[in-house]
């Protein structure tokens, strides 16, 4: 059994947005994730890091989840990314992946999973930084909530945290969500997002007691990464 990570999947099965338009290391990159998956056993768990579908809506997006669901790994835990638009309530995505048979899918929002006795924790996060209007601290502070409510969850356990937005790279430091990951004992932190030119500004490696890694899909090669 282990447990994996990789974020960004952008799969685009029944809209009009694939990333292949990008080329690149884009291209190609559905096929990509077929085979970089194969390294995952059936009885491990994979957490993707969010920008999971461009479907619009839950429906849109079926086709994505159905190829998620089809891919090796028990359990497969999603977060939202900035992308994610097809995300509604927890009780209706819980109840379409259940009505669709998609056993292998759930989410990692408000709570927290166990990963043996590792508790497995995260939100989206926000890059605060980049607007601080009233609208955009509502939604910083409401994932700030979401983040502590995760890890408050947990309880003693070991945590590992996974984020859509990272909390920290060059130039840039979301000290809030930081001294959280620090607060609480977070021994690591995966995130995503960042992307083609973008990956030089990542923050990798330990920063204070917390180790940090970007799990980018077009980072990580579309092959998910052991983290445990």
């Amino acid at each position: 059994m282990a447990l994996y990570a990789i974020g960004d999947t952008h799969l685009s099965l029944a809209s009009d947005k694939p990333m292949d338009v990008f080329g690149g290391g884009w291209t190609g990159y559905v096929d990509k994730l077929r085979e970089g998956f194969s390294i995952v056993s059936p009885e491990d768990t994979v957490v993707i890091c969010g920008d999971v579908s461009w479907g619009m809506s839950l429906g849109e997006a079926r086709d994505d989840f159905a190829f998620l669901d089809a891919l090796p790994g028990g359990r497969k835990l999603l977060l939202k990314g900035n992308h994610d638009y097809w995300w509604t309530t927890a009780s209706k995505m819980k109840a379409f992946f259940r009505e669709n048979g998609f056993d292998t899918l759930d989410i990692l929002h408000n709570n927290s999973h166990l990963y043996g006795e590792t508790a497995l924790c995260g939100t989206r996060g926000w890059f605060y930084e980049e607007d601080r209007g009233e609208h955009s601290a509502k939604i910083f502070n409401r994932e700030l909530i979401r983040l502590e409510t995760s890890l408050k969850e947990a309880g003693e356990r070991e945590k590992l945290c996974f984020l859509h937005y990272p909390p920290l790279y060059q130039g840039y430091r979301c000290q809030e969500i930081l001294d959280l990951l620090e607060r609480y004992g977070v021994k690591l932190c995966c995130y995503g997002h960042l992307h083609g030119g973008s990956h030089r500004l990542a923050v990798t490696g330990r920063q204070g007691t917390v180790d940090y890694r970007l799990v980018s899909a077009d980072y990580v090669g579309f092959r998910p990464v052991c983290v445990l």
